[in-house]
């Protein structure tokens, strides 16, 4: 497929990056919800690096929604 080895490349540089930066620190929970506007507005709030969770619900539970930050060590 076209471009496809540069698309691969690309993916891989961009993940051992996020592995690095993840290596240096450790995420650390800011806020949990259930309402998915809320959390859109929270996450839209911050320029940080932050990493968004979405603990999926089934039928009796709720889906909760967490947002965390990378913190340096």
């Amino acid at each position: 497929m076209p471009k496809q080895r540069r698309r691969k490349e690309r993916e891989r540089r961009e993940n051992e990056r996020r592995r690095r930066r993840e290596a240096e620190g450790r995420w650390e929970v800011v806020f949990e919800t259930t309402d998915p506007d809320e959390m859109r507005a929270h996450r839209d709030g911050s320029d940080a690096e932050l990493r968004v969770e979405v603990l999926c619900g089934r039928l009796r539970q709720p889906t909760w929604y967490r947002i965390s930050r990378l913190v340096p060590r």
